[in-house]
């Protein structure tokens, strides 16, 4: 049975920062997605298990054979090569030709053409053997990739966000390739639909790794219910922290009532002196003693609940609260009418689209379909070579670079440049709404993560008025699936028109997509 067995595995970057910390973790042979936020090892530690990089500490033992996705192909490269099996064809061809010695005839494949088709039809791809693969777009290049992975039949894949840059038809072809793979697999991901397909689910935080047997839904459900368990958790220590107040007032009023009655016997004169020393002391050892034990009772109460608040921020959903856009049910905010559009050679002809209102639109479509172009038409930095165009100036557009951030300056200032008008409470207000609170919000732009640079451009864009219409270019590209909740929850919180270009569908179904528009 093939296996990656991985024992108190420790390993650092080159600034010193730990990613794992005797880190003990098996993968057997199943399908296993790997999550967790960006930044916390899992294309590092695929690399670790398949060579790429060198253990500082602990051992990895692999059992059976590895195939790694290979996305950036040689220059010239054709899909043969990408195969190897560019000279086992060249003999195939020599035979066909009467040309093949004896040598070649010894050596010829002759199920290899049926085989290497076979392969490719896997991955929804009809192409020859000898197209270069720089001819072929991003989408087709990356399933050219996968069809080879599986070629060579490994008993253990080794993918890192294989669904990256693809296409629906391309995302599907992913999916059924590891609905019907039996061996063992580990898989990067953020793409929810791909995760379903899995068998177990392991999350890597900065604590280290948690198994979880089952598919996303089933992982989905194990952490609503930690969050219903740490939510009960922070119900008991705010419990037991006001109980703990309210015995430690008790206690004090109780003495104070005491020590009255001690000194008005005291006024009396009637007790002698020593007794009333010995009463005094008692009183005071009594006070010191009821002291400790209520600083101790407290601190143990604080830190309880701040354990349990901790724990609650790590699961909480992010929720998101804007201020409304104003916009009017039936105002037209879009309308195009007979566009047509490209950089150079059209890619959009005669194409009509109006937006009235909070319409939550998808523009979908195969890679090369225009898409990206159309956005750029929208809003305006692509002029139509034919139509009409009108659009409100009330609109925003957020591309992949979040390109209207500038990366040399702070989050806070990022904002007041796009809001001048707004103050410096309006504008920490609004970035705390994107979890952007107190020195977050003076992080330079450019040193932040694919995820913080969406969330900011999000916070700077609906944070103060809200446009009526903000238009998204594959906004979850390359993000991790905390970060894409967070977009998710900022999107639904927002009352104005959305256009989105996603192949992300439990994104589009998560944000209320009501309509869409099919390119290509």
């Amino acid at each position: 049975m093939p296996a990656i067995l991985i024992r108190d595995l420790s390993w650092s970057l080159g600034d010193g920062r730990t990613l794992f910390s005797h880190l003990d973790l098996t993968f057997d042979a199943a399908r296993t997605g790997l999550i967790g936020r960006n930044g916390t090892g899992k294309s590092t530690l695929l690399g670790l298990i398949n060579g790429d990089l060198p253990v500082q500490s602990g051992t990895i033992t692999v059992t059976g054979t590895l195939g790694t996705l290979r996305q950036s192909p040689a220059p010239g490269a054709t899909v043969a090569d990408l195969f190897g099996v560019t000279e086992a064809l060249a003999i195939l061809r020599r035979a066909e030709a009467g040309e093949a010695t004896s040598d070649d005839l010894g050596n010829a494949d002759w199920t290899l053409e049926d085989r290497l088709a076979e392969a490719l039809a896997r991955l929804d791809l009809n192409i020859a053997a000898d197209v270069a693969l720089d001819r072929l777009s991003g989408g087709q290049q990356t399933r050219a990739a996968l069809a080879a992975l599986i070629f060579n039949a490994p008993d253990v894949l080794l993918l890192d966000e294989p669904t990256n840059h693809l296409d629906r038809q391309g995302r599907q072809a992913v999916r059924d390739l590891l609905s019907g793979w039996r061996k063992g697999a580990v898989v990067v991901s953020h793409d929810r639909e791909l995760l379903e397909a899995m068998d177990a689910i392991v999350e890597l935080t900065s604590l280290g790794a948690t198994s979880y047997g089952g598919n996303w839904s089933h992982y989905s459900a194990r952490k609503a219910e930690a969050l219903a368990a740490a939510r009960h958790d922070l119900e008991d220590a705010e419990t037991r922290a006001a109980g703990i107040a309210r015995t430690t007032q008790t206690t004090v009023e109780r003495k104070a009532r005491k020590d009255s009655a001690g000194r008005r016997k005291a006024a009396k004169g009637d007790a002698p002196k020593i007794l009333l020393g010995m009463m005094k002391n008692r009183s005071e050892n009594t006070s010191g003693s009821n002291a400790r034990l209520a600083e101790r009772q407290r601190t143990e109460a604080d830190n309880a609940l701040a354990a349990a608040r901790q724990k609650i921020e790590v699961l909480e959903p992010f929720a998101v609260t804007l201020p409304p856009t104003g916009l009017p049910s039936g105002r037209s905010i879009l309308k195009l009418e007979g566009v047509m559009a490209g950089y150079g050679k059209p890619v959009i002809r005669d194409f009509d689209l109006q937006v009235t209102g909070p319409e939550r639109i998808a523009i979908t479509g195969p890679n090369g379909s225009g898409k990206t172009t159309l956005l750029s038409v929208i809003t305006g930095a692509l002029p139509p070579q034919q139509g009409v165009v009108q659009v409100t100036d009330r609109m925003a557009l957020l591309d992949q670079q979040v390109s209207l951030l500038d990366p040399n300056q702070t989050i806070r200032d990022n904002f007041r440049r796009l809001h001048p008008d707004s103050d410096e409470n309006r504008c920490r207000a609004a970035l705390a709404r994107f979890m952007f609170r107190a020195d977050a919000a003076l992080q330079t732009v450019g040193a932040l993560s694919g995820g913080q640079r969406l969330r900011a451009g999000l916070a700077c864009v609906l944070g103060a008025t809200p446009p009526w219409l903000l238009c998204l270019d594959e906004p979850t590209n390359h993000l991790d699936i905390a970060s894409i909740e967070a977009v998710e929850a900022g999107l639904k919180a927002y009352d104005g028109a959305l256009i989105v270009v996603s192949h992300d569908e439990s994104f589009l179904g998560a944000i209320g997509i009501n309509r869409r528009v099919a390119l290509g």
